[in-house]
C-alpha cells in the first residue's frame, strides 16, 4: 500500500516587473500591471476545487509547508498574501511549525512591505539575488543592484524574518572563479539561514538561448563548483541538496517535501502538483492552464490536464528527487511512497552498489556517485 506522504502547497504568481534573459519560469512581464484583485479571486476558486478533490478521495490532510514562487510574489499586496493564507488556514488547516515561504525581488520590497508579509503570516523568504556584482546583474537582466539586495535583507530583519534564503548562481557570462567566491563572502557576510548556489545553465524559449552568452570553460566551472562548495562549508552551511545549502536546522521544508516524493496542492497559472490516492493504488501529476489570461478567464475548472504515473516510471521519479538529497532517503521510503516493492529495482542497486556509486545502507549515492548524478540516475530509466 503507498502511504499518504506530508502535504504541501505551492502558490504561483506569474508576474515580474522584467523577464530575465535566462529565465524559463513561467512568467510574464507586467507592462500594464497586476489585476490583482482577479488573480486573488481565481486562485481562491481554485484552491476549493483542489480541496473537494482531495475530500472527496479523503485525501485532504493538514499543510506541512506553503511556497509562494513565480514570477515575482513580492510584487502583491501584503493584504493580498494574508486572503490567501486565512482562506488556506480555513479550508485546509496547518500542521505546527508551518514553514511559508514567498520569494521577493530586492528591487520590488521595502520596510513597510517587508513588515506587512511578515504580519500576514509569511514566516520565510527566499531572496533572489543570483550576484553582487554590477556588471553581472547587468547581464542577467536583474532590476537590483547590489546595495538594494544587501538593503533589502538589512529591512527583512528589521520586519522580524529570522530564516532567510538567498539564491546565487554561478557560471555566469565571463564569471572568474574569484567573482564567484566573492559572490559567496559577500551573502555570508549578510548571515543568511540557506543558500541556493547553483550553476546558470541555459534553457530553450530564453533569451540567452536564442543569443548565448560566453559562459566559463567547464574546467572554469568544476573550479567554481568545488572551491564555492568548499567556502561555504568552512562558513556553517552543510550541503544537503545538490544546489542547497543550509545552517543546521534550516532545510527548506518545502523543498525537502518535493525530494522526498511529498504530494502538493498547487494553485495558479501553469502550477504543477502532485497528489497520492492510496485507496486506487495510483499517484497523480497535474497542471494549471498556463497563461495568466487564460487562466483568469476559466471558472468552472483550472486544470489542463492530468496523469497517473506509470508504475514502470516510479522507480525514476522517486529517486529522481530522492537522490538529489546528500543524505538520500531510508530504504523503506522507496515502498512507502509508490507502493513498489524494492526488490523491483534491488538488481540495478547491486550493481551501482558494486560499482561504489551507493550506499550499502540506504537510497543514497556515495561521494563518488554524487558527483555522477545524472549516470546514476539514467540506470533507473
Amino acid at each position: 500500500m503507498i502511504e499518504l506522504p506530508p502535504l504541501s502547497l505551492y502558490v504561483h504568481i506569474p508576474w515580474c516587473v522584467r523577464k530575465c534573459p535566462y529565465c524559463d519560469f513561467n512568467s510574464h512581464q507586467a507592462r500594464e500591471g497586476i489585476p490583482e484583485q482577479d488573480y486573488l479571486k481565481a486562485l481562491l476558486r481554485d484552491l476549493d476545487q483542489e480541496v473537494e478533490r482531495l475530500s472527496q478521495t479523503n485525501t485532504l490532510r493538514r499543510l506541512t509547508s506553503i511556497f509562494f514562487g513565480g514570477g515575482t510574489p513580492s510584487l502583491l499586496q501584503p493584504e493580498t498574501i494574508g486572503s490567501i493564507l486565512q482562506h488556506v488556514a480555513n479550508t485546509i488547516g496547518f500542521e505546527d511549525n508551518i514553514e511559508i515561504t514567498l520569494e521577493a525581488n530586492p528591487g520590488t520590497v521595502d520596510s513597510d512591505k517587508f513588515k506587512g508579509l511578515r504580519q500576514a503570516g509569511i514566516n520565510r523568504l527566499s531572496i533572489g539575488i543570483q550576484s553582487f556584482q554590477p556588471r553581472h546583474l547587468e547581464t542577467l537582466g536583474r532590476i537590483h543592484t547590489s546595495t538594494e539586495a544587501s538593503h533589502a535583507i538589512a529591512v527583512a530583519r528589521e520586519a522580524g524574518f529570522d530564516n532567510i534564503n538567498l539564491d546565487l548562481m554561478f557560471g555566469l557570462p565571463d564569471q572568474t572563479t574569484e567573482e564567484a567566491l566573492h559572490d559567496i563572502q559577500t551573502a555570508q557576510a549578510l548571515a543568511p539561514e540557506h543558500l541556493s548556489w547553483y550553476q546558470l545553465t541555459i534553457e530553450p524559449n530564453t533569451e540567452f538561448y536564442r543569443h548565448p552568452p560566453r559562459l566559463p570553460e567547464d574546467d572554469d566551472l568544476w573550479n567554481m563548483h568545488q572551491k564555492g562548495i568548499e567556502t561555504l562549508s568552512k562558513a556553517g552551511f552543510e550541503q544537503y541538496e545538490v544546489s542547497a545549502f543550509a545552517k543546521p536546522d534550516r532545510q527548506a521544508q518545502h523543498n525537502l517535501n518535493y525530494w522526498q516524493f511529498g504530494d502538493y496542492i498547487a494553485i495558479g497559472a501553469g502550477a504543477h502538483g502532485k497528489a497520492t490516492i492510496p485507496e486506487e493504488g495510483r499517484i497523480q501529476r497535474y497542471w494549471k492552464t498556463r497563461l495568466p489570461q487564460h487562466y483568469l478567464n476559466r471558472i468552472d475548472h483550472y486544470r489542463a490536464g492530468e496523469e497517473s504515473i506509470a508504475a514502470e516510471d516510479l522507480p525514476f521519479e522517486f529517486l529522481m528527487n530522492a537522490l538529489r538529497l546528500k543524505q538520500g532517503v531510508e530504504s523503506e521510503l522507496f515502498s512507502r511512497r509508490t507502493g513498489l516493492p524494492q526488490n523491483n529495482i534491488a538488481p540495478t542497486l547491486q550493481d551501482l552498489r558494486n560499482k561504489g556509486l551507493l550506499s550499502t545502507s540506504r537510497l543514497q549515492c556515495s561521494e563518488q556517485g554524487y558527483l555522477y548524478l545524472n549516470e546514476v540516475l539514467q540506470q533507473f530509466m
